[in-house]
């Protein structure tokens, strides 16, 4: 549990810093980075005076549940959980203002005590999560380490052929990240296969794969609640020059993304040298999207990788590079690493740096199948 008290105490440091006495955490992801519990209604009342005056909240489904997962702070059992908690509370307290419609916000203003100071706040656990401490980082190498597996297999089994259609090959790589231990995929499967590889985000239809066809698969593994996401472009038989040139284009991108992922850029730096060098090969308003987002508990969560971010990058953060060029009615390509950004002092096992550690390690070569 020292993880969890860890990230408590590093908590309760932002909320002292923000005159804070408390804060109402009723959002799922956090509550489970900060205690652990896993089930579907929760909420968490954290004071800066210590765990000890800190109360966790559940509904008696979840009584045997959170005893086993939240052993560690005081419990108690009622719902709905966030209006029971303010009864309790006092002082200036936060709450998590974008987790929380109007009308939730209006009964928790009702519900709190007297003397309770409601405050809204953003992004406060938020903040902690975009840094991952070891235990995280683990976690996440093996859900990158699952996605790799998967698809390494479908390959050697030929599930990647002509005639099977996008929603066959998807739903084949899904069954086999959860024969290798994932819980489920990290996201909706991406199998875009032909002129549908140009859509950035599509979803697989019974359109057969055809020789000639530029294949792009976009998926993740989520194992312990954290989640994988990679992205690789094949082409069925021998590619067309325009197919080579976007590829090798994407992928020079997507190296100059990964080599500027250093402790100190800014999110907006990290986007502009891969973006510069796909507008500089005239292809710019064909890479609309960012380069790239955090990813952990949640398959998007902070930092953001793209233009005009001002945030800075640390050590420990998480981040996709996924740079694509897309040709409507043709086709495109998208690579995507999941990687963790290293300092000196934290280099890891093999990995010499300083600068971006690929946690998802399925080659980037162009592979014709």
């Amino acid at each position: 549990m020292s993880d969890k008290l860890n990230r408590r105490r590093a908590l309760r440091g932002l909320l002292a810093d923000a005159g804070l006495d408390g804060l109402l955490v009723t959002d799922l992801i956090n509550l489970r980075y900060l205690t652990g519990f896993t089930g579907s209604n929760a909420a968490l009342l954290i004071r800066v005076e210590g765990d000890e005056q800190s109360l966790f909240c559940t509904d008696g489904r979840y009584e045997v549940q959170s005893a086993a997962q939240v052993p560690d702070l005081p419990r108690m059992i009622d719902r709905p959980c966030d209006l029971a908690l303010l009864a309790q509370a006092s002082g200036r307290v936060g709450f998590e203002a974008q987790s929380v419609s109007v009308f939730q916000s209006g009964a928790q203003r009702t519900a709190a005590a007297a003397d309770v100071e409601l405050v809204d706040t953003v992004d406060l656990v938020e903040r902690l999560r975009a840094i991952k401490d070891p235990g995280e980082i683990d976690a996440l190498r093996t859900a990158c380490a699952v996605a790799d597996r998967a698809l390494a297999e479908l390959i050697e089994a030929g599930g990647i052929r002509r005639g099977r259609t996008e929603r066959d090959v998807g739903l084949d790589l899904d069954e086999r990240m959860r024969r290798l231990g994932a819980s489920d995929p990290a996201f909706e499967t991406i199998v875009a296969a032909g002129e549908n590889s140009a859509i950035p985000h599509h979803r697989p239809t019974s359109r057969p794969l055809k020789t000639g066809d530029l294949l792009k698969l976009d998926f993740g593994a989520a194992v312990a609640g954290y989640h994988s996401d990679m992205t690789r472009t094949f082409v069925l038989g021998r590619p067309a020059d325009w197919q080579i040139e976007i590829y090798t284009l994407v992928e020079a991108a997507q190296q100059a993304g990964r080599d500027a992922a250093v402790v100190g850029a800014t999110g907006g730096e990290v986007d502009a040298a891969a973006r510069d060098l796909i507008t500089a090969a005239g292809f710019g308003p064909q890479f609309a999207h960012g380069l790239g987002h955090g990813v952990g508990l949640q398959v998007h969560e902070a930092p953001s990788l793209a233009r005009g971010q001002a945030g800075i990058i640390s050590a420990d953060m998480c981040v996709t590079v996924e740079p694509g060029v897309y040709l409507p009615g043709r086709g495109g390509v998208r690579i995507e690493d999941s990687g963790v950004v290293r300092a000196i002092d934290g280099l890891d096992r093999e990995f010499s740096g300083p600068g971006y550690e690929v946690l998802t390690l399925t080659s980037r070569d162009l592979v014709v199948l």
